[in-house]
């Protein structure tokens, strides 16, 4: 019941992750302000998710933060009804921005401390779906509001609405967890582990027996520059898409509201991934396919070069964001949960630090390759940093 405050806060950015790309080319923006509004607000959102990270594990309050993250946002955007203005509008999305992360070091602790190991993966999942399905609704919402004709404002106020119901809901809903132990274990739990390695391992060798296994620790650097490369391609490809779809509804002669409707198929296949990697959930799972799920995200990323060059082709752009959006959804389950065994207490923002920096990267570098080169150029992009990720995991495992 503590995640349903959360669903109704992921509907309301559901609703204007493609919503506000659409709204600031309507009152006279371009790609570029887009990205330099996304990449500002996410480059600001870095030393902002170290801050929240650190101080709820220093205070070990967690609930305090979430409601600061839901309040704040509910205030801003009704705010956001009042400015028409772009550099306004840049400023404000750039201070919610740092506030909404408020909620996100907490929310990874509550379901660390509130689950055990062997159930991480499926916690995740489970979490990461549920409010997926809230995104869902959000764009649906987008569809409905855009197909009758609903003014920004009012569009804008829903939001700010949906958010101070999560609001309420988590001050009713919400708790902080008795006792925070278990990432503590676990870190003992994997140090116990290598040790017993190398104790068995070196026993054999003093035996005389000649071994082909080796022992190895996870290389940490390269986890953490994959999840900055998965999140820098992400980036890319996605802060310019509902721009792009747009443009396939207009040669289609297909209404905008498409455009929320392929985003909700997007995101049914984000559900429908959550839902599978929490069934298939394993503790050794997220090492043994991260690599496979990031070549796939690559193949689809350079698959949608063709979409660009048959006539911006609806179907098969669509059938790959359903793809694109699976593949994502087992990826966060499996990185969110290696991260929590990898990062130590106290720097529980970390996980969010290192998907900002390249999801900061990418959103200006995004909307820029399209507006100068075009779009084929931005999936090109995307899909040569995916295939650096999976570099990066293949050296972590």
């Amino acid at each position: 019941m503590w995640r349903l405050g959360f669903f109704f806060h992921e509907t309301a950015f559901g609703l204007l992750s493609v919503f506000l790309p659409l709204y600031v080319i309507s009152i006279g923006g371009s790609l570029v302000e887009i990205g330099i509004m996304t990449a500002l607000a996410l480059f600001l959102a870095i030393p902002a998710s170290f801050l929240w990270g650190y101080l709820c594990d220093k205070t070990r309050r967690y609930r305090r933060y979430i409601l600061i993250s839901f309040l704040s946002s509910a205030a801003i955007l009704y705010l956001f009804t009042l400015p028409t203005n772009i550099g306004m509008l840049i400023l404000l999305y750039s201070v919610l921005s740092v506030l909404h992360m408020a909620h996100e070091p907490p929310k990874n602790v509550l379901i660390a401390e509130l689950y055990s190991r062997e159930d991480w993966e499926r916690s995740f999942a489970f979490y990461e779906g549920f409010t997926e399905a809230g995104w869902l609704i959000g764009l649906v919402l987008g569809f409905l509001t855009a197909a009758y004709g609903m003014v920004p404002t009012h569009t804008l106020l829903l939001c700010s609405i949906l958010n101070l119901v999560a609001f309420v809901l988590c001050v009713i809903l919400v708790a902080d967890p008795l006792l925070i132990f278990e990432r503590g274990l676990v870190s003992i739990e994997k140090s116990v582990d290598f040790a017993s390695k190398g104790v068995f391992l070196a026993s054999r060798i003093w035996g005389g027996t000649s071994l082909e296994r080796r022992l190895k620790r996870e290389n940490v650097s390269a986890f953490c520059s994959g999840l900055i490369l998965f999140s820098l391609a992400t980036s890319i490809m996605f802060t310019p898409m509902p721009i792009f779809i747009n443009s396939i509804a207009e040669a289609s002669a297909l209404p905008s509201s498409i455009v929320f409707a392929i985003f909700v198929l997007n995101s049914g296949g984000g559900v429908a991934g959550y839902f599978i990697a929490g069934r298939l959930s394993r503790p050794e799972a997220g090492k043994a396919n991260i690599g496979k799920v990031v070549i796939f995200r690559c193949l689809l990323a350079f698959l949608l070069i063709w979409a660009t060059m048959t006539a911006y082709n609806v179907v098969f752009a669509t059938t790959i964001l359903i793809l694109m959006g699976f593949a994502y959804a087992v990826f966060l389950v499996y990185t969110l949960s290696l991260s929590m065994e990898i990062i130590p207490a106290g720097k529980t923002g970390m996980f969010n630090v290192l998907v900002g920096i390249g999801g900061a990267c990418g959103s200006f570098i995004g909307p820029f390759l399209a507006q100068t080169f075009g779009f084929q150029y931005v999936f090109l992009t995307s899909g040569l940093i995916f295939f650096l990720t999976y570099i990066s995991f293949k050296i972590f495992t």
